[in-house]
């Protein structure tokens, strides 16, 4: 790969704001957009996506570079700072715009993925089948400036206190040596 190379990977996991706060802290991330993808509605607002019926997932888009962090080790942290065994949910916010999905880009990262979800499978950490999607990346449409750097725009909010603020910690102890040094 050319040092230069900047990948992009595409994900939902429930509420963005957890997603973007999460993989903020990661080394080799580089940027992170919160948005909606894998719906049937052309650019969706957040009230259009909230309602179910766009088809939209709550995402992120990540730029990433992949001499420091890989794909695989982006979707290691996927799979263990979220609950891929609930569909359309993610603890209490409830509808497919929460559901578990990887938007994959090309052929390399789907096999990744699908790999990453055997790896996950076979492990039985979950005692429910993880429903992770696994489809082609199609479009994705920016969510409201409101939305970016929420956590850190908001850290004093409930949501954030008690959803957001337990997943970091949970990041910080499982994958101390990943977190970007600012965040440590």
């Amino acid at each position: 790969m050319n040092n230069n190379e900047i990948e992009l990977a595409t994900l939902a996991n429930g509420c963005f704001w957890c997603t973007e706060a999460i993989f903020k802290q990661i080394k080799g991330v580089k940027s992170l957009t919160p948005g909606y993808t894998g719906g049937i509605l052309g650019n969706p607002s957040y009230e259009e996506v909230c309602t179910g019926k766009s088809g939209h997932a709550e995402a992120v888009q990540i730029e990433f570079d992949p001499e420091v962090t890989s794909f695989e080790k982006i979707l290691d942290i996927f799979w263990n700072t979220h609950d891929p065994t609930t569909l359309n949910r993610q603890g209490n916010d409830v509808g497919t715009q929460y559901r578990s999905a990887i938007f994959y880009h090309n052929e390399i990262q789907r096999e990744v993925a699908e790999k990453s979800k055997r790896d996950i499978e076979n492990k039985n950490i979950y005692k429910d089948p993880v429903v992770t999607e696994i489809v082609p990346f199609k479009q994705f449409y920016v969510a409201e400036n409101y939305h970016k750097d929420y956590y850190n725009k908001n850290m004093d909010v409930p949501y954030c206190n008690f959803v957001i603020a337990p997943k970091l910690d949970k990041l910080r102890n499982k994958y101390g040596k990943e977190i970007k040094d600012e965040y440590k």
